[in-house]
């Protein structure tokens, strides 16, 4: 990811409001589609209602005019986590990725068609 965005003041003032503490951005990617899904880290008066999805729509749709996550890759799961921490007064990204890890390995005899398996002897 590159520079974290300044976060919008009209949310940031939202979120004051409403009790949220934090704002998490999870970014997600790595074939064709971006994904956002947000999180809260809530103060103990906030309340799930209308006024706080509606606050979640806006912050979804802001954070993807700022940043413009495409999620291409080459099929491996990869993503950014940017965290607006509204108690301390700062702003953090994480970057992730998943690579290939090669396990254990077994090895059967091979079989073709006209061979039958173990489950069609036994009928």
């Amino acid at each position: 990811m590159e520079v974290i965005k300044p976060l919008k003041k009209s949310i940031y003032d939202k979120a004051k409001e409403l009790g949220i503490l934090k704002i998490i951005l999870n970014f997600s990617g790595g074939s064709d589609e971006g994904y956002l899904n947000i999180d809260f880290d809530i103060d103990t008066g906030f309340s799930f209602n209308d006024k706080t999805a509606q606050f979640e729509k806006e912050v979804e749709d802001w954070a993807w005019s700022v940043y413009q996550y495409s999620g291409a890759g080459d099929g491996s799961d990869y993503g950014d986590d940017i965290t607006y921490d509204l108690e301390n007064n700062t702003a953090s990204c994480s970057e992730w990725y998943t690579e290939r890890t090669e396990g254990d390995t077994s090895e059967i005899e091979l079989k073709t068609d006209d061979q039958p398996s173990n489950d069609e002897d036994e009928e």
